[in-house]
């Protein structure tokens, strides 16, 4: 807490660890970790645009996000290319596009700074920005939580109930746009997808309830920004990679010792099993 800009880190770090365990955690349901790779690497080209215009990433990054999230369900419902396809279809030439835009505007350094993050540099702009982005994402999580929760287990009941399916999928894509775009300035591109997911995923293995879920990846989101970016400063390493493994070493250690779905664990009550059979018989 003795450097301004260590504060501005670890307040930014919590918030962006928060909003992606609550996002991840639908998308770890709905099975979309694709799509958040999608966007993830889709943004490039909108800050790319930002870049040459001057003004903040953050504007032209949701821009070209928002319009790959279209672009490929427009691809995947009008045509008989199924899904994924149309998600590295499109994502992959995003990517490619928003790097040739990148080296055009001669920005190599910001180029590494876009792909792998660096929360220490982050300034005041960005920490409002994503603070605005963690209370849209958070407010639209306990608006709709009824219709997200319905449509993320079972979207037939869902449409069978009156909900508008289809906007609700759009709308989670508008929300992953925003946080992937906020998590930039942290994680990085290439690694913002596993602060998405990984999180999310170790709460799933904890949980059956989404709201119980939805709070443990918050925490756990928030917990791997903190840990991560306090030994990155100590050790003067990157701050996204070390932030990205602490989060897998935590999913690590649930993934074997978590009491129900831990391999561990599993073999335990296994092992209790066989020996109250053999006591049995």
């Amino acid at each position: 807490m003795t450097y301004e800009f260590l504060q501005k880190a670890f307040v930014t770090s919590i918030m962006v660890g928060i909003i992606c365990g609550v996002i991840g955690s639908f998308i770890v349901l709905r099975g979309m970790a694709l799509m958040g790779d999608a966007i993830s690497h889709a943004v490039l080209p909108g800050v790319a645009i930002s870049y040459m215009l001057g003004i903040n990433f953050f504007y032209g990054a949701v821009v070209t996000g928002i319009l790959t999230a279209l672009g490929i369900g427009v691809i995947s419902q009008n045509s008989r290319i199924k899904n994924d396809s149309s998600i590295g279809l499109v994502f992959s030439a995003m990517f490619a596009l928003g790097i040739i835009l990148i080296t055009a505007a001669q920005s190599a350094t910001d180029l590494k700074q876009i792909l792998f993050g660096n929360v220490l540099s982050v300034r005041t702009s960005d920490m409002i920005i994503t603070l605005i982005v963690g209370a849209v994402v958070l407010l639209a999580v306990f608006l709709f939580y009824k219709e997200l929760l319905v449509s993320s287990f079972d979207e037939t009941m869902a449409a069978a109930y009156g909900l508008k399916v289809r906007m609700i999928h759009y709308g989670i894509m508008v929300l992953l746009t925003l946080v992937t775009v906020a998590s930039l300035q942290t994680v990085g591109v290439i690694l913002v997808v596993a602060m998405l997911i990984t999180p999310a995923a170790t709460a799933y293995l904890l949980t059956n309830r989404l709201s119980t879920m939805i709070f443990l990846a918050a925490f756990f989101g928030a917990a791997s920004s903190v840990i991560g970016l306090y030994i990155s400063f100590m050790y003067n390493l990157p701050s996204g990679p070390v932030i990205v493994l602490v989060a897998t070493a935590i999913f690590a250690f649930v993934f074997l010792f978590s009491p129900k779905q831990g391999v561990i664990g599993r073999m335990i009550q296994t092992n209790r099993r066989k020996v109250a059979i053999k006591e049995n018989t």
